[in-house]
């Protein structure tokens, strides 16, 4: 295990991910999380508590599956571009046999992404930083529509990293759908999830609404935000009950879907 810092995290979401699939009232199933979990010499005894962790985790991958899910059926040849990939495996759960996928991370964790899941014709891992313009001169596109996941990331950078990629995309791309997480403010300065904080990793950036990352790139269009919760009341439903209330809901972690 080589693996430091922030690149742990990868871990911890793709433990989540696994965990859940085997639970009986799973709302997605990953059989390839569930493969890697096993073969990978790490401990997850605090990510087995840290249930925030957890929930989150499931949470976002509730609501990303259904838009891209959604993305997907509506441009079936789609090129899809995951940056700052991790050990996602979307891929194995949405494919639809057209696609085609690119993770983008840095080099060490693409080297150990490889280690347990192997590229395959249709997709690409490549070893860069999300800030480094020159993963976009390797992108080969074969549709109109292109969909940039940002998931994870955000919340581990600062205002100028952000500025950066939404450069980078804005600079190669001339048509493209960009779903990006953020983590408000409140909860950047407040979340404290154990199993993160064990990988010496910590929070620094955020903002309340999506339409403030225009202010760092004007290019794109902000079309809406779709709020995590809305993963969560699937697979926890009790949750329904205070999720609605404004306080509470704006102090959980939103998709931002901005389109150029």
């Amino acid at each position: 295990m080589n693996l430091e810092g922030v690149e742990k995290t990868m871990l911890l979401t793709l433990f989540a991910k696994a965990q859940h699939s085997q639970a009986k009232n799973h709302k997605f199933y990953d059989e390839k999380a569930i493969e890697v979990i096993s073969k990978i010499d790490y401990d997850f005894t605090t990510s087995d508590k840290d249930l925030q962790m957890k929930y989150g985790v499931i949470s976002r991958t509730i609501v990303l599956d259904e838009m891209v899910s959604d993305f997907i059926e509506k441009n079936p040849q789609t090129t899809i571009i995951n940056i700052a990939s991790g050990m996602d495996t979307r891929f194995n759960r949405l494919d639809n046999g057209l696609i085609k996928w690119y993770n983008i991370d840095l080099e060490n964790s693409a080297k150990f992404r490889l280690q347990y899941i192997s590229d395959n014709d249709r997709v690409t891992t490549l070893a860069y930083s999300a800030m480094d313009s020159r993963w976009s001169e390797e992108i080969e596109i074969d549709s109109y529509n292109v969909l940039i996941i940002i998931e994870g990331l955000t919340m581990y950078l600062q205002e100028n990293d952000v500025s950066k990629i939404l450069k980078i995309i804005s600079d190669n791309f001339k048509h493209c759908t960009v779903f990006v997480e953020i983590m408000p403010p409140c909860s950047v300065e407040n979340v404290k999830e154990i199993s993160v904080e064990e990988t010496n990793s910590q929070f620094t950036w955020g903002v309340q609404k999506g339409h403030e990352l225009l202010k760092l790139n004007s290019n794109f269009k902000w079309v809406c935000d779709v709020n995590l919760f809305d993963g969560m009341n699937k697979f926890k439903p009790i949750t329904k009950l205070f999720t609605w209330i404004p306080f509470i809901r704006k102090r959980m972690d939103y998709i931002a879907i901005l389109k150029k």
